[in-house]
């Protein structure tokens, strides 16, 4: 018998992949089609309960292979309904996914992770204090949707009228663009019409400006795309994001003209998270104007979250709503993000921070026992290392 840490996992394959891989154990190519059917339309885990494949082949799919599921850890469900998920892989390393309904509305958005960690050190996030393990792969993002779908029943796949995970946003832990080929995998797979079939329309990738890859991005997936700006001079994009030194705004700007099928109706959506006596002046929103001047644009104004250690402060609402009224005179959709999930810590720059605050516990609670650090495990996902 096929040991189980051996048997190739077949959520996260491509369609190209899965039929090399009925290939390689003698099945026609329509055995890919009816298997792509049972994993995304139907959401089947056991290959013993794929009714419309035989029992021998079922046999077979079993000894080689696996449907593969991250381990939730934690399962939080906010006050606002907003619910987090943290969630193990194989290897001991965790990541963070959120859903977030939209207020008053029977659908949402899932927020999607891509790496362990963050390399960017944004200096409000509390996400980018811990340091990059690794990439996830098109397999581990993948199913973060799917064990979003297990939690709420979702399956089969309903229809666009009855969904209740209607959108993807991947503004979770890490740079999807730093990743691009697991991403692009998996949300190729994630918006195949014959499975889970989220439209493209309904997908939004975020990036803190990773200007060579942009232009890739939007010729092949076509999701929408939302810009990690929160400055509008380099000098304070320098400061906050340090990314702005590698891509600084003149660049990102051009990259966003650049972008493929960007237009009145599918707009670039600029992220612009409220600091106090940084980024927050009426000389700061004429000047946002400025940058996006003959952009297909709106923003998203999103309340700083404090978080332990932080040197910032969230901007008062009478500075936020000024804000937002100026650009919405001037002709900008320019909505103020109602911050959601806050009590379990799954509001925007929070993810991941609360499975390490226990890790930390435990540790210290491990030297107040004095078990010295050697007996202690090692982990390389505690961002410690």
């Amino acid at each position: 018998m096929t040991d189980s840490t051996s048997k190739i996992d077949l959520i996260g394959l491509s369609r190209e992949q899965l039929a090399a891989e009925m290939a390689a154990i003698g099945e026609k190519p329509f055995r890919a089609k009816q298997l792509w059917h049972w994993l995304y339309n139907r959401g089947e885990t056991d290959f013993f309960k794929m009714s419309s494949i035989s029992k021998t082949m079922q046999a077979a799919l079993a000894e080689r292979y696996t449907v593969g599921r991250p381990v939730v850890e934690r399962d939080l469900i906010s006050v606002d309904t907003t619910r987090k998920w943290l969630l193990k892989f194989p290897d001991g390393n965790e990541a963070e996914t959120v859903y977030i309904p939209d207020e008053g509305e029977a659908r949402g958005a899932v927020c999607i992770s891509s790496q362990v960690g963050c390399t960017l050190t944004c200096k409000f996030c509390h996400t980018g204090t811990q340091l990059l393990v690794r990439n996830l792969t098109s397999a581990e993002i993948v199913g973060q949707f799917l064990v979003a779908r297990d939690s709420y029943g979702e399956w089969p796949t309903p229809d666009d009228s009855t969904r209740l995970l209607s959108n993807i946003v991947m503004m979770g832990m890490g740079e999807p663009l730093y990743n691009f080929d697991n991403v692009a995998t998996a949300l190729k797979i994630l918006m195949d019409g014959d499975g889970v079939g989220i439209s493209k329309r309904r997908v939004t990738l975020s990036t803190s400006g990773v200007v060579p890859m942009m232009k890739r991005c939007g010729e092949e997936l076509g999701v929408n795309l939302a810009i990690s700006l929160h400055a509008v001079t380099d000098e304070v994009r320098d400061r906050i994001m340090p990314i702005n030194k590698k891509y600084p705004l003149k660049e990102l700007m051009q990259a966003c003209r650049d972008y493929p099928g960007a237009s009145n109706a599918r707009r670039i959506t600029f992220e612009y998270i409220m600091l106090k006596g940084i980024n927050d002046s009426l000389v700061d929103a004429r000047q946002l104007l400025k940058l996006v001047k003959g952009l297909p644009a709106k923003f998203n104004l999103i309340p700083f979250n404090p978080w332990p250690g932080s040197e910032f402060e969230c901007s008062d609402m009478k500075t936020v709503r000024a804000f937002s009224d100026f650009l919405q005179d001037n002709g900008y959709s320019a909505p103020i993000r109602k911050s959601r999930g806050q009590d379990i810590l799954a509001a925007c720059g929070q993810l991941r921070s609360e499975s390490q605050r226990q890790r930390q516990s435990r540790m210290a609670a491990r030297i107040a026992a004095g078990i010295p650090d050697d007996h202690a495990p090692k982990m390389a996902h505690d961002g410690l290392v």
